[in-house]
């Protein structure tokens, strides 16, 4: 069976259109993994806090979000609630 040339256009446009369905799923959590990888790479959890403000930050990130869906609301929340704890806590 051989494939015309408006076979062949047909075909690349529905494997760009399923594709683009798939990244559109996987990436935004590819993108957070990236994110919280590159946000701990440098936690000690032996010397200093120990970790904990970002642990913290962490978990009210995680809270935020399960709470109310908003992504950019939880990286807000997180993003003040260490700051405070660096400045004011630890």
């Amino acid at each position: 069976m051989k494939l015309s040339r408006k076979g062949w256009e047909r075909s690349w446009l529905l494997l760009l259109y399923v594709s683009d369905r798939y990244l559109g799923k996987v990436i935004p959590y590819t993108a957070m993994g990236l994110l919280i990888v590159y946000c701990l790479r440098d936690v000690s959890v032996v010397h200093g806090t120990h970790g904990l403000p970002e642990l913290i930050a962490m978990a009210a990130v995680v809270g935020s979000y399960l709470w109310r869906r908003n992504s950019i609301l939880s990286v807000i929340i997180g993003t003040v609630l260490y700051m405070f704890l660096m400045q004011m806590v630890f």
